[in-house]
């Protein structure tokens, strides 16, 4: 195996044509295909499916293919230190809960570090996805909760798939709300309050069952229940419906603007937020600015817990 090889197949998930791929790096599409299928050989793995169309990703690959692209980081730092080169692809990614603090930690890593050329991820998905992302290294890192209710089974898929959870902060539960929602004015608000209005909820796809709720209390019976897939389309529902969600408190107007507002639940749980790594993989440079710059975007939270 050499970098080499590395380099040819990460350039070909990029593309997803070998002809492409071939161009790209200047050299001939035999000799392309050829390494590759030496690297296959050798690690005893299908890396890419041919198809008609291109190529695509195996399972097997994907997960290669994000060892591959941490083996070449830590290439191009080397090349950085000794050999002055600075032109290079910055690539980063992150699997994460609807978290406004985590979108704002990544706008900072990639002021930092973005250049002219970078590949940087960053996913708002389900909650067994983003475990999934990071156990496959298609994410470095993943920001998740847990409560007394899910935390047992989501600790044990952590530990099944070689990950590490880190507690970033602990939240007590709090709705939002439309700035006009009759509720607003309150200082707190008890689930009765809530009754006659619509709750909306992240939906968790095959993976349905309360343990993977975004939302703690999900267990809870609600008359008028409503499930989105993206944070804007909950918003606007909160705001167009008078509805709610169940939350951590964790709110930025320069991302949701001022129309959004939390107020605290009457409940007694509490959400720990945290981050969750590869148990062994140091962090890239782009994984340790990123933990830093959610430190600097959490530290009012502590006043909540």
């Amino acid at each position: 195996m050499t970098l080499q090889q590395l380099r040819y197949i990460v350039t070909v998930a990029e593309t997803g044509n070998i002809t492409e791929a071939a161009r790209q790096l200047f050299v001939s599409q035999p000799s392309l295909t050829n390494a590759i299928r030496e690297l296959e050989k050798e690690m005893q793995i299908t890396i890419f499916h041919r198809t008609n169309k291109g190529v695509t990703i195996s399972n097997e690959g994907d997960e290669f293919l994000a060892y591959a692209r941490q083996v070449l980081e830590q290439t191009s730092l080397l090349e950085e230190r000794f050999l002055n080169k600075k032109e290079r692809r910055s690539r980063f990614s992150v699997s994460c809960q609807h978290y406004s603090f985590a979108v704002n930690a990544f706008v900072d890593v990639i002021r930092e570090f973005g250049g002219k050329k970078y590949d940087f991820t960053l996913r708002e998905t389900q909650t067994y996805e983003i475990i999934e992302d990071v156990s496959r290294l298609k994410s470095e890192i993943g920001i998740l909760y847990t409560s007394s209710k899910n935390e047992e089974i989501i600790q044990k898929m952590i530990r099944m798939n070689g990950l590490v959870f880190r507690e970033l902060f602990v939240a007590k539960p709090h709705v939002f709300l439309s700035a006009e929602h009759p509720l607003a004015g309150e200082e707190m608000v008890t689930l009765d309050d809530l009754a006659d209005y619509p709750y909306l909820s992240f939906e968790q796809g095959e993976y349905n069952s309360f343990y993977f709720s975004e939302e703690i209390l999900s267990t809870l019976d609600r008359r008028k229940n409503i499930k989105v897939r993206d944070r804007a389309t909950l918003f606007n529902l909160v705001i167009g419906l008078n509805g709610y969600t169940v939350s951590s408190g964790v709110i930025s107007k320069e991302l949701n603007g001022e129309n959004i507002i939390a107020r605290p639940l009457d409940v007694d749980e509490k959400m720990r937020i945290g981050t969750i790594t590869q148990k062994n993989m140091p962090l890239s440079r782009y994984g340790k600015a990123y933990m830093e710059a959610l430190k600097q975007h959490i530290p009012h939270i502590q006043r909540l817990s």
